[in-house]
């Protein structure tokens, strides 16, 4: 098995879904004791949210890139980017190594066509649902449109994620303004939601939405162990 390497702490909450369904995955797939492979940089998530806020994306460019390079350097084969909302510099990072970096938004792409679907919601940051580099790629690069919800909800919803579930707080009022926000993007036409937060997942599972739910967290982590076993060849491996 090959060693994955995670950019985690974005935030803490998040990154423990994926080092335990990683391992899960590695032991269902391996059986017996088999657990995964892995190096992990974690970063203070106090100091990306600054930076976040006051727009600097190219510094939080450079940190991702410093962490790629240190994970890449002390022996990883492939590389996972633990948040959706930091993929906005994702193929800038890819520039800076050798390892595949598995873009969140490709490998959610590839489950949304199994099941043979056109349009779907997108829930997230305010970053991921208004900005390019997460639509454009799902609408340009895979040609599947979507669908964001009203502004705002939106505003709702990014304060839910900033406020709550990156502290660990799950609330059922929230949940259930969650719950509203996504019937109206079924009602507009959304045949799926898109979970584009790694935090949504742990507010919303499956059972409480009529259609497909795309939880991100788990889709990326079930594809750096494909990569990792040689299941899925991702570009640069």
């Amino acid at each position: 098995m090959k060693c994955i390497g995670l950019i985690g702490g974005m935030s803490w909450e998040s990154t423990i879904e994926y080092y335990r369904i990683i391992n899960q995955l590695t032991a269902e797939k391996l059986g017996d004791l088999h657990s995964a492979k892995i190096l992990m940089h974690s970063v203070d998530f106090a100091e990306i949210e600054i930076l976040l806020k006051q727009g600097d994306w190219e510094s939080i460019e450079r940190r991702m890139i410093e962490a790629a390079r240190q994970l890449e350097t002390i022996g990883t084969d492939c590389l996972l980017i633990c948040t959706n909302t930091i993929h906005k510099v994702a193929d800038h990072v890819q520039d800076q190594i050798d390892i595949p970096l598995i873009h969140i938004a490709d490998v959610t792409a590839m489950e949304i066509k199994k099941m043979h679907l056109d349009t779907v919601g997108l829930l997230g940051t305010r970053f991921t649902m208004e900005e390019d580099f997460y639509r454009k790629r799902l609408e340009q690069d895979h040609n599947i449109r979507v669908l964001i919800p009203e502004e705002d909800e939106r505003q709702v919803v990014n304060s839910v994620i900033f406020n709550e579930l990156v502290l660990g707080k799950i609330l059922p009022e929230s949940k259930s303004v969650f719950l509203r926000i996504m019937d109206g993007l079924i009602k507009r036409g959304a045949q799926g939601i898109i979970l584009g937060c790694t935090e949504i997942p742990l507010l919303i599972q499956q059972a409480d939405v009529p259609v497909p739910v795309f939880d991100t967290t788990l889709i990326h982590a079930s594809s750096a162990v494909a990569c990792a076993l040689g299941e899925l060849i991702v570009e640069k491996w």
